[in-house]
Formats: C-alpha cells, structure tokens, sequence
C-alpha cells in the first residue's frame, strides 16, 4: 500500500525545501541604514525592437509605477531613469550597482541601486541606495516580437519592495525618527 504524507509532512517538506533556498544578496553599502520601505506596483515596458544581425527582441525600456508607504498610502512614482519621485517633489535617480536573480524564476532580478538627488528637499532627500527586492512578475514577455510587431511596446505587471537608505546619522533618519 502507497503512503500519502499528510498535509502537515508536505508542508514542512515544502517549508524545509524553501528554507534551504539562497536569498539573493543585494547588501545596501557599508555606513548606510534605512530610511522607509516602498511597495511599488506597476508595469516593466519592454519594447520589440532589433539590432543589426539579430532577431527582433524584447528591449526594457522603463518602469511605470505607483509607490505606497507603510500605511499603503500612495506617495509617489518609480518611472524612467530609474526614478522615484515623492508626491512632494523630492526624489532620486538610481544607477545599478549590483544584481542577483530572483527567487521566483518568473520575476525580474532584485538590484541595489546607487541613488542621486534630484528635485527639491522633502521625503525622499539624502537618499543613498536603494534596495529593489521581493520581486514578483515584470519580465519580458517570452513571445510576441517579429519583424510585423517592431516597435510594439507591451507593460508587463510587476510588484516590489523598495528599500530607501540613507547615511547613518543624516538629517533625513533623524528627522524620520522623530515622526509619529
């Protein structure tokens, strides 16, 4: 006779399976500490495009998204650049620095970003680094892009995490610390 585990032995099964995955590593820098969490939902669009003796593929082109606090308050926008900018003006442009796959194979890579100021001092000021994590979706798609289709841009759903970071001790942490 067949033994079915049970729904508790598959599930520690799965959890010891999932436990003994690699995280990927996307350390912020050395000095630096967080500021606030981001959820960001939105779109990855990829445009089908061609270079010289290829086959037409799918290019990134930029991020669209809406960024939601703690409180799931929507705050601001991650867009092209990289970019995010605060409902209050302030924000940051961010440059790669380093990337690991994802743990989900059908999300796009988690990144740490170097940031650089942009717009007016608010929310977003004195930024540093910024972590993109908990990846779900946004990939390309896996077909679709020919010679008919060139130039066709398509928004592939995405969700993440964005981690914002700051130099420990900077006006920014203390003046976050000190909000209720």
């Amino acid at each position: 006779m067949a033994r079915h585990p049970s729904a508790f032995g598959l599930a520690a099964v799965l959890l010891g399976t999932a436990a003994g995955c690699a995280t990927p590593r996307v350390d912020a820098p050395v000095g630096d500490v967080p500021l606030m969490t981001l959820a960001a939902q939105g779109v990855q669009l990829y445009e089908c495009r061609a270079a010289a003796g290829a086959a037409p593929a799918w290019a990134f082109v930029a991020p669209e998204a809406d960024l939601f606090d703690a409180g799931g308050r929507r705050i601001g926008r991650h867009g092209a650049g990289p970019s995010w900018i605060h409902d209050d003006g302030s924000g940051f442009v961010g440059t790669v620095r380093t990337r690991a796959d994802a743990p989900r194979p059908d999300a796009i890579p988690w990144l740490l970003l170097a940031a650089a100021p942009k717009g007016p001092d608010g929310a977003f000021s004195g930024v540093s680094s910024v972590q993109r994590i908990h990846t779900v979706g946004g990939l390309p798609p896996s077909d679709g892009c020919a010679a008919a289709t060139l130039g066709r841009r398509v928004g592939m759903a995405y969700r993440a995490d964005y981690v914002l970071f700051v130099p420990a001790g900077s006006p920014a942490r203390a003046a976050r610390a000190t909000v209720p």
